[in-house]
């Protein structure tokens, strides 16, 4: 996701510390690359005299997260050189809420292992790539080949978040068109998080093996409380035969063990089946209310 055109304004030269490098530095070197791909980044014990390109991670400057007052997210989480970056030009690739979350979810743990040595994994990694204590292997030319990885890295995850955003568009659409609570979406794309607060119950979209999948919503976004609606147990696994036989719907195709989805042939076989596993789960919640009325009588 490499910027054309320098929106940014970034300058063609960058500086930062020699010696031993860590996941900060490569990443903050791998940011610049994405936002200038020209840009040229020199590495030295100390900023030259005048140097009049973009410094980080060394220096004093506003790039630089070693003086002695450390500037903190409002959380409380210092900020290294790749979030005080980030800070700074997230925005060039990601709207604020996503920047934001982007910061959150993937540069905030890297700052806080580069001020703090949490162990992060990614940073272990990427520290690996400096020259053992015995190796003649030239420093720079490992921090390059670091930088290269870190940089296709940060590319991909941040066009993950951009693909999410995109998404979101899509399911915001199709929720506005909503009927019964069931959004039918043109292709597949992320919905959850647009559908999850909502009260959309069901979801259909077309399947990659042909014909559509429905859905089921779930209560939060990591599917531990369930489903709104959950599909009939006497579905789930069932072979297509058996199934067409139950439901008496002749395009269904496949019910998951689990029961959070079915594969059908047609959208409207797909709206049938979702009418359906809610009158089934009102049933069997109206049966559970029922139970509980008795079992309170029972003991009174």
């Amino acid at each position: 996701m490499a910027l054309q055109g320098n929106p940014a304004g970034v300058p063609q030269l960058a500086f930062t510390h020699a010696g031993r490098f860590h996941a900060d530095d490569v990443f903050s070197a791998a940011l610049l690359r994405l936002l200038r791909p020209d840009i040229r980044i020199y590495r030295g014990e100390e900023v030259p005299k005048g140097f009049s390109g973009i410094v980080f991670d060394v220096g004093g400057g506003p790039f630089d997260h070693h003086d002695k007052e450390r500037k903190r997210r409002p959380n409380g989480a210092p900020y290294a050189a790749f979030g005080l970056l980030w800070q700074a030009y997230g925005e060039c690739f990601l709207p604020p809420d996503k920047a934001q979350w982007f910061d959150d979810k993937f540069i905030q743990p890297l700052d806080i292992d580069d001020n703090q040595g949490t162990g992060n994994l990614l940073a272990v990694l990427i520290g690996t790539f400096n020259p053992s204590w015995d190796s003649d292997e030239d420093e720079n030319a490992a921090f390059e080949e670091a930088v290269q990885v870190a940089e296709k890295l940060l590319d991909r995850r941040i066009e993950s978040v951009a693909a999410l955003h995109r998404g979101e568009a899509v399911a915001n659409k199709a929720l506005a068109g909503m009927q019964d609570n069931i959004v039918v979406l043109p292709q597949f794309v992320p919905w959850k998080p647009v559908l999850i607060p909502t009260a959309a119950e069901f979801v259909i979209f077309p399947s990659a093996r042909g014909g559509f999948s429905l859905q089921c919503v779930p209560k939060d976004y990591n599917g531990k409380a369930g489903n709104k609606v959950p599909l009939p147990s006497a579905w789930r696994g069932r072979p297509a035969d058996e199934l067409r036989e139950i439901t008496g719907v002749p395009d269904i195709i496949f019910c998951h063990a689990s029961g959070f989805m079915c594969a059908v042939g047609s959208v409207e076989g797909a709206k049938r089946l979702a009418a359906m596993a809610r009158q089934e789960e009102a049933r069997r919640l109206e049966q559970s209310e029922r139970d509980r009325r008795a079992a309170r009588e029972t003991q009174g």
